[in-house]
């Protein structure tokens, strides 16, 4: 098992996350998952001007499925483009931020 933290930055820091916008977001992850990204288990925790996510992710020892900061790069980008609350309350995450380290 691998763990990805992640940040989206509010569109508009001033604005107060909504009371079940952690909720949602995790939501948004399990709709947009697929197999191949390995999703075990997500969080999220709003601040004031980003939410945190925490993505717990399968290793995997398949070669061409790529690393878990990858995987969940793509799993947060797919489900950002396609959530109204993600796309409409956070920035997009910066393709550089596809590469890190993960814990295991």
């Amino acid at each position: 098992m691998e763990i990805v933290h992640a940040s989206l930055k509010r569109r508009h820091p001033a604005s107060a996350a909504r009371e079940n916008e952690a909720a949602e977001a995790v939501d948004a992850l399990w709709a947009h998952a697929e197999p191949a990204d390995g999703l075990q288990h997500a969080s999220a925790l709003p601040a004031p001007d980003r939410l945190d996510l925490l993505l717990y992710l399968l290793t995997q020892d398949t070669p061409g499925q790529g690393d878990a900061v990858s995987r969940a790069h793509r799993l947060i980008t797919r489900s950002h483009r396609t959530s109204p609350l993600l796309r409409h309350s956070y920035l997009p995450l910066d393709p550089r931020a596809a590469t890190g380290r993960t814990a295991r």
